[in-house]
């Protein structure tokens, strides 16, 4: 009763915030994988994926490169979710448990491209989609269109069940790719050629950061 009840009092805590999507992950099995000191991550046992969708408007002036909207955008909404993160944090602290926001975009290990720990495995997890062959997470309603801050917790909370979904004969996203990165099965994806895009839409100036938005614009989570 005591994890249905912080469940359901931060899912509504979330939503009342303006986000869209919110899940809990138990993350015993995949702690060993955070960039996180060993005895802080030790006091968690879950986290509480939260997902802000992005802007339709603003994706479908993506065409072939991202552009200075997409790029605003992008940065606007991870500092709304890391804000609603932090909420929720210090409501978690307040009834007495440990809680640890991980910001919604920030890398720690620029060579090996990896942040704290993979929001996109914890999103998963936490049942709110499943990995497409873009290589993000896929909401069966928003698609790729959204993004997403997690939160460590010891909190009581009762946790949500992997996606089993997948993108069966939806491929838009292999013929836009303007890397060819996409591959037909989403484990074949090619991170060095994605990378190296992101470094090029940076290089000519179209952003003044590593995004891109191509794939994200047409991924809109038609699952079979």
């Amino acid at each position: 009763m005591e994890k249905k009840k912080n469940y359901t009092s931060l899912k509504k805590l979330s939503e009342a915030q303006g986000l869209d999507l919110f899940g809990v992950a138990d993350i015993n099995g995949i702690k060993e994988d955070f960039l996180i000191n060993q005895d802080i991550i030790d006091r968690f046992d879950k986290a509480i994926c939260l997902g802000m969708r992005l802007s339709r408007n603003v994706l479908e002036e993506i065409k072939d490169k991202p552009t200075s909207l997409y790029f605003h955008h992008y940065r606007t909404v991870n500092m709304l979710l890391d804000q609603a993160a932090l909420r929720l944090c210090n409501y978690i602290q307040k009834k007495g448990y440990f809680a640890l926001a991980i910001p919604a975009s920030q890398l720690v290990d620029w060579k090996n491209r990896r942040a704290h720990l993979s929001h996109r495995q914890i999103g998963f997890l936490s049942g709110l989609g499943w990995i497409g062959r873009n290589n993000l997470l896929v909401n069966k309603d928003l698609g790729s269109q959204f993004r997403m801050v997690s939160i460590l917790t010891d909190m009581p909370l009762e946790c949500d069940k992997p996606n089993v979904e997948e993108c069966a004969n939806c491929r838009l996203c292999l013929s836009v790719c303007p890397a060819g990165a996409i591959k037909e099965e989403p484990h074949s994806f090619d991170y060095s050629k994605c990378f190296e895009q992101l470094r090029e839409f940076q290089k000519k100036r179209s952003v003044d950061h590593y995004v891109c938005g191509i794939c994200v614009n047409i991924c809109k989570g038609e699952s079979k």
